[in-house]
């Protein structure tokens, strides 16, 4: 879980001058935030383009998660930086995504290749570019959340996950937590940490309300 020493090179490095159009990867159900690792196997045509076209640019690729209507995308996806590529012998592609930044789409682009391209914009999400010591208190949250995921079967190695900064321990919650997706593109729209922290917080206390009231009911 926690990121590759070389992460925080990369990050800061590529922090000074962010892509304003991504080759972006839609894909539903699939949700992934700044700090954090995305392995991906990549098999279709497309978007095997995709990411050896990125892989040979400047290995930056966006990823955002697809609607239910053919051809629509959710406006706030993230930027990764492919930290891991490898080919497989049946044609495959597989790769690591590492989280840089939020961005909100602005447009399409029109091109002539098989993946699609979107001219994006970050300045909503400077907190993602900024190494703060600002602890926020997620006590309680991180109480519920360990109720939480022992409720749903859900096993995370807490002892290294505390060796985690605070931004990665609220990105990962929110990426591997069992909610919906559509609660998980709210908190990746989360515009601040505290706002985040404040978002998980109110979703996973009501899952933990539904569950003592059904619990209730039944006896």
């Amino acid at each position: 879980m926690p990121l590759p020493a070389s992460y925080f090179f990369l990050y800061n490095i590529t922090m000074k001058s962010l892509p304003s159009i991504l080759p972006v990867f839609p894909l539903s159900g699939v949700i992934y935030f700044p700090k954090t690792n995305l392995p991906l196997n990549i098999f279709e045509e497309r978007y095997l383009n995709l990411v050896n076209d990125a892989y040979e640019r400047d290995k930056l690729m966006g990823m955002v998660q697809s609607k239910k209507e053919s051809g629509s995308v959710y406006q706030v996806g993230c930027l990764g930086k492919i930290s891991d590529y490898q080919k497989s012998k049946d044609g495959r592609i597989l790769i690591n995504l590492t989280g840089i930044s939020r961005f909100k789409i602005l447009e399409e682009i029109s091109n002539d290749k098989l993946y699609r391209e979107f001219k994006v914009d970050y300045k909503d999400f400077n907190e993602d570019n900024i190494e703060t010591n600002n602890l926020i208190d997620t006590k309680s949250l991180m109480d519920n959340t360990k109720k939480f995921f022992k409720r749903n079967g859900l096993l995370l190695n807490w002892k290294e996950f505390e060796k985690l900064d605070q931004s990665q321990k609220i990105n990962t919650l929110a990426m591997i937590a069992p909610i919906t997706n559509e609660e998980k593109q709210k908190l990746l729209e989360s515009k601040s940490l505290k706002n985040k922290v404040e978002t998980l917080e109110s979703i996973i206390s009501f899952y933990l309300h539904e569950t003592n009231f059904n619990n209730q009911t039944v006896q």
